[in-house]
């Protein structure tokens, strides 16, 4: 089959490697439909997260099944699946409890050894902990595979994000970040009935996403500036809700500045040097709570499903650029240089 490889930064590139079998008698092989390219990705891409070369990518897909162990029993051949960016067993303690992310058997995909999601099938260990079975029909709806897509990480993570916050009806809720992590944010928060939503960011077609996801307000500033911009929208108070998409001590910084006293702050960008932009006095005195990491969408899954089936949230439009197998460089490309939000891949 093709999938896709990382053998340097920059270097991305599409081969021949073996089609993946079912090794184990909980395992399942998924003809992938549609996987994504996450902003995640970028890290290993840019050489800032290590790789080995050749070793698999990507994390977010949803397919067909295509073989099953024998110890399989909630999926079977021709189902359609989508897959959480982590497999989990779905029986340890950790899965019991919803926090599937850290499942004693888990792992992530494109880990040494195992099959990314950007390529032609993959290798699914612990298929019945793992993979959601969707609506047959969903099959051939173009537009409503897409948003289904989102279930694999970005939606979840976004509600992950709200959840941490403390998103509840009638609060302000501030988003720092304007990439598909932090719209869907946008799009929990209103889901969940916040009564106001401050979207950060600077680029207009994001922020145009924004407003369609329920954002009422956009400040475009950085830094101190928009801090000052969102005190000055909220009465000198700041956000009861903030969610921090983003990951650096920037934006962490700004996230802990715009929290109204006695808020929290649910953050699910992946830290790359964020440590510094904590000063738990600040917090302490300020009585501000902080929550969130590496988001179990496993367990969200089930909650969110059947309101993307009836249309109640349409998380589809952070895709704006698709590309088939072959073309995945170049949507890493187009997402480094930001030309592109979120890349799309179809089988």
């Amino acid at each position: 089959m093709r999938a896709t490889t990382i053998h340097a930064p920059f270097d991305m590139r599409v081969e021949d490697v073996p089609d993946p079998v079912v090794a184990l008698p909980t395992d399942a092989v998924v003809r992938v439909l549609r996987a994504c390219i996450c902003g995640s990705d970028l890290w290993a891409y840019r050489g800032e997260a290590a790789r080995q070369p050749g070793q698999r990518i990507g994390h977010e897909f949803l397919g067909i099944v295509e073989e099953t162990g024998t110890e399989v029993s909630t999926v079977g051949r021709g189902d359609l699946v989508v897959a959480p960016f982590m497999w989990s067993d779905g029986v340890c303690d950790y899965c019991r409890e919803g926090l599937t992310t850290s499942c004693e058997h888990g792992g992530f995909w494109g880990a040494v050894g195992y099959d990314g999601g950007q390529g032609e099938a993959v290798r699914v260990p612990y298929a019945d902990g793992t993979l959601v079975r969707l609506p047959a029909a969903a099959a051939s709806d173009d537009h409503l595979l897409s948003a289904l897509l989102t279930l694999s990480d970005v939606m979840g993570t976004g509600h992950h994000a709200a959840l941490g916050a403390g998103v509840r009806e009638g609060a302000t809720v501030a988003v720092v970040g304007d990439g598909a992590v932090g719209l869907c944010g946008v799009l929990a928060a209103q889901r969940l009935g916040a009564e106001r939503i401050i979207a950060l960011g600077r680029h207009e077609v994001r922020t145009d996403i924004a407003r369609r996801f329920g954002a009422t307000d956009v400040v475009a500033e950085r830094g101190d500036a928009a801090v000052e911009a969102i005190r000055e929208l909220t009465g000198g108070q700041g956000a009861h809700a903030v969610i921090e998409a983003v990951g650096t001590e920037q934006s962490m910084r700004t996230a802990v500045n715009i929290t109204r006293d006695g808020g929290a702050i649910g953050f699910v960008g992946v830290p790359h040097g964020s440590a510094t932009g904590l000063d738990l006095s600040v917090m302490f005195d300020r009585n501000i709570a902080l929550r969130g990491g590496v988001a179990p969408v496993r367990t969200y899954i089930p909650e969110l499903l059947p309101d993307i089936l009836d249309g109640t949230i349409d998380p589809s439009p952070v895709f704006d650029m698709t590309v088939g197998v072959e073309g995945v460089p170049d949507g890493y490309k187009a997402m480094d240089e930001r030309t592109a939000l979120k890349v799309m891949v179809t089988n």
